[in-house]
């Protein structure tokens, strides 16, 4: 098919709607030669309005409320803005820097949040494992992963003092939480993580207040912390003889505590015993010695009588302990046919 060149160009002429846009050498020309009325040229005047609306747009700003604006003059601070519409020179004289000292800024140490649900990647190898990887106080090896949490609270030291605010952060937290968790047993890792973030934070906030980093650290919260894969298997069965250790360790302080109250119970009840015989030996023998008394002052009075009457109450006593007796005749010279000794040692006639 071949083109009609002709037609084309009649058409441009023309000024159909379907032409090429104008060439930019006659706006130019149309725009020099416009008049205002009055004669005036209204090049000049165009381009002093576009210029005054250029600047007067940069000299007008708004801030946020969760936003500061700090104000550089040729680079130097100058002031900070509050939110709501503010003023400032031109560009180029004046630069504007908006931070928010609301907002909750988080940094993960140790494994990577996936997309903006709650599920969490750990770690299986590079620079996040290494950051998590630290050594315990009873020289255990670890993966403590952890989330900090911060608020900018001085826009100037935020900007100006500390060049790199977010790495600085990183290596303040990964120093504070290899102090903390190096004082701790790998047990203690695991199971006291509130108190390790309690103690790494005040640590940090220390720290990042002495580089005058501007930053308010608003918490650090310990993840799920474990031990490295391989040694997973291992770690689990150190755990269990520990729990077993434990369990006998409290079943014997269980056995002691029911042994000792029982033989403190038969200690004091034998102490009982004793001290109760104790007091009837003694109070019989007040009672023996008091009626001794009484026997020796009667006896004062009738020897005889009560002479006579102690041999009778004495023999009465004994005699009935003694069993079988036999009373023999001094002079009886045949003893046989009296005493039948034969049914006494069982003989059968």
């Amino acid at each position: 098919m071949n083109w009609d060149w002709d037609k084309l160009k009649q058409r441009q002429q023309g000024g159909s709607g379907g032409g090429m846009p104008p060439n930019l050498d006659d706006l130019i020309r149309k725009f020099k030669g416009f008049k205002l009325p009055g004669g005036l040229s209204g090049g000049p005047i165009i381009i002093a309005i576009l210029i005054a609306l250029f600047f007067g747009s940069s000299m007008f700003y708004t801030i946020g409320v969760d936003e500061v604006g700090v104000i550089q003059r040729f680079g130097k601070y100058i002031r900070t803005s509050q939110p709501g519409l503010n003023f400032k020179l031109p560009a180029g004289i004046e630069k504007i820097t908006k931070v928010k000292i609301k907002r909750v800024y988080k940094e993960e140490f140790g494994f990577r949040s996936e997309g903006g649900d709650i599920r969490e990647r750990f770690p299986t190898g590079g620079s996040d494992i290494n950051v998590s990887l630290m050594l315990t106080g009873d020289l255990n090896v670890g993966l403590v992963p952890w989330i900090v949490q911060y608020r900018i609270k001085d826009p100037y030291n935020y900007l100006f003092k500390v060049r790199g605010v977010p790495k600085l952060l990183r290596d303040m937290s990964e120093a504070s939480m290899r102090l903390v968790v190096g004082d701790r047993s790998i047990n203690e890792v695991i199971t006291k993580r509130e108190e390790i973030a309690i103690e790494a934070r005040h640590i940090m906030q220390k720290e990042m207040d002495n580089a005058e980093a501007g930053i308010n650290i608003v918490t650090i919260e310990m993840k799920k912390t474990n031990v490295p894969g391989p040694v997973q298997s291992s770690f689990n069965e150190v755990n269990q003889a520990v729990q077993e250790k434990e369990q006998m360790i409290y079943k014997a302080k269980e056995d002691y505590n029911k042994a000792i109250p029982a033989s403190k119970g038969e200690a004091e009840r034998t102490i009982k015993a004793a001290e109760g015989y104790a007091l009837d030996r003694i109070n019989r023998a007040k009672g023996d010695s008091a009626r001794f008394t009484a026997v020796y002052k009667e006896y004062i009075k009738a020897k005889d009588v009560t002479k006579r009457r102690l041999y009778l109450e004495t023999i009465q006593e004994l005699l009935p302990k003694l069993g079988q007796k036999y009373i023999i005749d001094s002079e009886q010279k045949n003893l046989l046919p009296l005493l039948n000794l034969g049914r006494e040692i069982g003989v059968q006639k």
